[in-house]
């Protein structure tokens, strides 16, 4: 007897393998594997929660099927290969490990044929806790699990079915199979079929010739096919030659990995429909990975790029490879991440770098436009301006607005005339303070003369939209519940201050200030980002 074989404990190893690291949804997408692994055309999943609480989920497909041998080899830990290796399935656990994170217990039955036996086998974790050792279960069939086979599978194929479902929720409920758990049940559905929804996009879309059509129903609803990439509005920006990437395995031999990069449009230039439809988050930005055309990893830059952030919310990267790829790459038991070779992300961040920049700038473009778009409500600085008359500012005497010039009596004397913009018939609302979009000059401000009318103007002040102060700043301030008012205050006070206090000779010299203050704000705001829809929003995104 060899004494170097050391069997594992089977209660203490069963029960370990339930903590692999399953969500959910990676669990079920698991056994969906399997299903499109025996080549079904239809996988029906049913979550149902009865009234005394308890739980089951259950996994009908119509693929070819097993019988009594070849179930047996399936229900082992650590199953023989399959020979076809480019099937979704890889490691030979993901039925029992996906299954055992969720319940306590999972049965399978399975027939190859309309017309051959039934084979039924079972892994109960409290049975192998009882008996200390890898012993399954063969039960007869009963009459509620023929009727599930033939309404969820039909003539032929596999049905999977989880009970004793300890971890389908997160949290135990005080009513068990009431209304707030049945609640919990049906969101727990819901995300499933978004979920299932990208991870098979391409089985699920019928115009996709990549990939064979499958499709897959959600207690009772069809679940269809969400394209990430959205390439009825998006750009794929690589050239063909550029989305072939070989790779050199350890045996000498090369693969080839495909690669497309997807610049979506901003969520400003799409309807509210489309953007259901696009769904732009900060998180949904980065790689998706495809393994054997199935995605096994969505969003986020694998080191080759640095954290998420909203300016690189419109950049996706469709990546492609074959089980050849699989040790290159490190694919996980849960086939849910992969790894890259850091040789490897130095020649993905070389080649995405040029549309990294791009999609950040298409993003700061738009994102700009609506900022200058965007109004701001300075009402309450001109309420307060004019409610205010003891301020020193000059007297207008008179007002060219063809030819830009005002003649004042300020703190320099009177009859003093001055090269300034001249604003008439402006709203009444805005006649101290106006954020404009006209200013060339660059300067955050300017001074100016502006009347509701044709006469009797007063000094005040035009703001410069485009400037990043403005843009970043004013925009922050408004939705951070900081006054604008104020901001618009000392802007006022500095254009009337300046009309006050200048002569022909000391225009320049104002001149020259405004523009060195702009300049210098330019410079210090160069690395402050535009604010996102959620700084905007007080927190929130905005829906509509």
């Amino acid at each position: 007897m060899n004494d170097l074989i050391n069997q594992p404990d089977a209660p203490r190893l069963i029960y370990g393998l339930r903590d692999t690291g399953y969500s959910f949804n990676t669990a079920a997408a698991d056994i969906m594997d399997n299903s499109i692994a025996a080549r079904a055309t239809e996988v029906n999943v049913r979550i149902e929660l009865d009234e005394d609480g308890r739980k089951f989920v259950f996994f009908g497909d119509n693929g070819d099927g097993m019988n009594e041998a070849t179930l047996f080899s399936a229900m082992r830990y650590g199953a023989p290969a399959r020979a076809n290796l480019a099937s979704l399935g890889k490691f030979g656990l993901g039925l029992k490990t996906s299954s055992s994170s969720v319940c306590l217990k999972f049965t399978v039955i399975s027939r190859t044929g309309p017309d051959a036996e039934f084979a039924k086998l079972a892994w109960d974790l409290e049975h192998v806790e009882e008996q200390n050792q890898w012993e399954m279960l063969r039960e007869p069939m009963t009459a509620d699990e023929y009727e599930l086979f033939n309404e969820l599978c039909g003539k032929k194929g596999t049905l999977v079915i989880w009970s004793k479902c300890d971890r389908l929720l997160s949290k135990e409920y005080d009513d068990p199979g009431g209304a707030r758990e049945q609640a919990a049940i049906r969101r727990l559905g819901e995300r499933l079929i978004e979920h299932v929804a990208l991870i098979y996009h391409r089985f699920l879309n019928a115009g996709d010739d990549r990939e064979r059509n499958v499709s897959i129903t959600v207690n009772g609803q069809p679940v269809s096919a969400w394209n990430p990439f959205y390439p009825e509005k998006s750009e794929q920006v690589l050239s063909v030659k550029q989305q072939q990437l070989e790779i050199e395995l350890d045996d000498g031999s090369v693969e080839t990995a495909h690669i497309k990069a997807w610049i979506l449009p901003h969520r400003r230039d799409l309807s509210k429909e489309e953007r259901k439809i696009a769904n732009i988050t900060n998180r949904g930005q980065g790689f998706y990975i495809h393994r054997e055309g199935r995605v096994i990893q969505q969003g986020g830059w694998l080191g080759v790029f640095g954290v998420i952030e909203p300016h690189y919310s419109l950049l996706r990267v469709e990546f492609d490879f074959n089980h050849k790829l699989d040790e290159a790459f490190k694919v996980d038991v849960k086939k849910s991440k992969i790894l890259f070779d850091p040789a490897l992300e130095e020649a993905l961040r070389t080649l995405l770098n040029p549309t990294y920049r791009e999609a950040g700038n298409r993003y700061r473009r738009t994102e700009r436009k609506a900022a200058v778009e965007r109004g701001l409500d300075h009402s309450s600085a001109n309420k307060v301006i004019g409610n205010t008359p003891a301020t020193a500012k000059p007297s207008v005497e008179s007002a060219d607005p063809a030819h830009k010039t005002a003649t004042v009596s300020n703190n320099r004397g009177s009859g003093i005339k001055l090269r300034v913009p001249v604003d008439v018939n402006v709203r009444p609302g805005t006649i101290h303070v106006e954020a404009v979009e006209t200013i060339t000059s660059g300067d955050l401000w300017e001074p100016a003369m502006r009347s509701d009318g044709e006469s009797g103007f007063v000094a005040g002040v035009r703001i410069n939209k485009h400037h990043d102060f403005y843009l970043k700043i004013y925009q922050r301030a408004a939705s951070s519940g900081y006054a604008v008012e104020g901001i618009d205050l000392l802007l006022w006070a500095f254009a009337v201050a300046e009309h006050n206090n200048v002569n022909e000779e000391l225009e320049p010299i104002f001149e020259d200030i405004r523009n060195e203050i702009a300049t210098n704000l330019k410079k210090l705001l160069r690395e402050v980002p535009l604010p996102d829809e959620s700084e905007l929003n007080g927190g929130e995104d905005d829906e509509d």
